[in-house]
């Protein structure tokens, strides 16, 4: 039996993960009613008393609960952004690399993905890792997200009527939080080029990159770069490489802990389109920490995932 906290379990991602949990006999929750979660003892006592935390708090108070069982024995998954490029953090995306599942099982501090660069992660890691796509390539990525991703404020917004458009692109300044993470994780010598937007749709996420086949050293074919995701992901239960699609939706993947993976493109032309979907409160956040909390605890990893 494993005894769980969930920090933050009122919020978007908290909930979708208790969702996954219920009616699992081999994960014991800990839980706090309103009150407890603003006394700090208590919420200090929680965490410490859990075999496993999940923190699905902003980054500030994600800090303070990793400051607040420093000294105890509760190993902790984070999923905000303050330690996903963190020396000392195992990066919580099980088929990132082959040692990866290994490396969060033996963890005590994992890093829960952003969903943004799970997609592109997934597309970009394993090119570059097979020598299809230098790491000093200029790579950019064109992404949509179901509002649910902005968290309760956005929410509100869509829900409310006050947000009327219904695509808004937003980090033009090309500082977005997630890209640090992106370039790190995918092994490049530049950060890309990240241009997402948000759309009228509660869940759900399209990531999309393109590649110039004919400008690449080696120009790789299209069936090169399907080949090798093909190959990166042969035994994910999770990752699956599509065949193309001339219509890709957004909601493909929505209410499920899965990612589709394409390569579409034109081979006259010499040209590609990465695109991967995903729901972004599933294998881009909730369903993600219930992977690795499975693997953490030694359980089957995708018990309680919507397969």
């Amino acid at each position: 039996m494993i005894h769980l906290f969930i920090d933050g379990a009122a919020g978007t991602t908290g909930l979708e993960i208790r969702e996954r949990l219920a009616g699992r006999a081999d994960i014991a929750q800990i839980m706090l009613d309103d009150a407890e979660r603003r006394d700090p003892a208590r919420r200090a006592a929680a965490l410490n008393d859990a075999d496993i935390a999940i923190l699905c708090l902003p980054d500030d108070a994600a800090r303070e609960a990793v400051a607040m069982v420093a000294g105890g024995t509760t190993r902790i998954i984070d999923a905000s952004t303050a330690h996903r490029v963190a020396p000392g953090w195992a990066y919580g995306m099980a088929e990132l690399d082959p040692g990866q599942t290994a490396a969060i099982a033996a963890a005590r501090h994992v890093s829960n993905p952003g969903c943004y660069p799970t997609g592109f992660l997934a597309l970009v890691r394993p090119l570059v890792v097979a020598g299809l796509v230098p790491a000093d390539w200029p790579l950019s990525v064109n992404a949509v997200s179901g509002y649910s991703g902005g968290g309760k404020a956005m929410i509100a917004d869509f829900e409310s009527g006050t947000e009327a458009t219904a695509l808004r692109g937003y980090a033009t300044s090309l500082a977005h939080k997630h890209v640090p993470e992106m370039q790190h994780h995918g092994g490049l010598a530049h950060p890309p080029i990240f241009a997402p937007a948000v759309a009228r749709t509660y869940r759900g996420m399209v990531v999309e990159v393109p590649l110039p086949l004919h400008a690449l050293p080696g120009r790789p074919a299209l069936s090169a770069i399907r080949d090798a995701l093909a190959n990166a992901y042969r035994d994910s239960r999770l990752i699956t490489v599509a065949p193309e699609e001339d219509l890709i939706r957004i909601e493909e993947n929505a209410g499920t802990d899965r990612l589709t993976l394409r390569v579409c493109g034109n081979a006259t032309a010499g040209q590609a389109r990465l695109i991967a979907t995903l729901d972004n409160l599933g294998k881009g956040a909730a369903g993600a920490a219930v992977q690795n909390l499975n693997i953490m605890a030694g359980l089957d990893p995708v018990a309680g995932l919507r397969l």
